[in-house]
């Protein structure tokens, strides 16, 4: 009997972790803050340390868990709207640029995009000026950055090209053709890591028909 009284630190572990992902998705919902500098503000608020332990802080699919959380609570129908009208520009995009295999990913993919969001896309070509010159060919404006490889730090950067479609901000990264088969690789928690567009209008319909 006293034992079953005594504190659990596992229990006290999960409830900070807890308190951050819940932090940190409010500051994802509420500013559009990215996952990375969302989880370390909010461990910093949490905590009061600048350098939390790693086994302290929520992984990513915690924190989304949380947003959506969020999301449900605090924006319900407008936050619906927005991510049905996010997804509806994703998939006229995607079909633009069919030939570059485009696959989204990101919020606009797990329902979880709201106010601040972009559609975030993942294009595999034989060489990115390929989807550079496409772009600038039919006059749409573009900024050129990079972004860590999917594979992990062991990779280079991968190009990104940013333009507005349909007025909603598209980030699409560059891949090279044999990415492709480490990109369908599902996420540890079995959801969907990225769709093509046949598997974002499935996806669509079926929440449709749930509705």
């Amino acid at each position: 009997m006293i034992w079953d009284m005594m504190p659990n630190p596992n229990d006290d572990l999960q409830q900070l972790r807890a308190r951050i992902a819940a932090t940190a998705a409010r500051m994802i919902a509420q500013d559009g803050a990215d996952y990375g500098t969302a989880k370390a503000k909010a461990a910093r608020q949490v905590l009061g340390v600048d350098r939390p332990t790693p086994n302290a802080l929520p992984d990513n699919i915690q924190i989304e868990d949380e947003v959506r959380r969020y999301q449900a609570l605090f924006h319900g129908p407008a936050q619906a709207a927005r991510l049905l009208h996010l997804r509806r520009a994703a998939l006229e995009v995607m079909e633009q640029l069919a030939e570059f295999r485009p696959y989204l990913t990101g919020a606009v993919l797990n329902g979880t995009a709201g106010e601040h969001d972009v559609i975030h896309l993942q294009l595999f070509a034989d060489s990115a000026k390929e989807v550079e010159i496409w772009l600038l060919n039919r006059n749409v404006d573009i900024d050129i950055s990079e972004t860590p490889h999917f594979k992990g730090g062991r990779h280079d950067p991968v190009e990104t090209v940013s333009f507005s479609w349909q007025q909603e901000a598209v980030y699409a990264e560059l891949y090279e053709m044999n990415d492709l088969r480490g990109a369908l690789k599902p996420r540890t928690d079995g959801r969907l890591q990225r769709v093509d567009a046949a598997g974002l209008r499935s996806l669509m319909t079926n929440e449709e028909s749930q509705q």
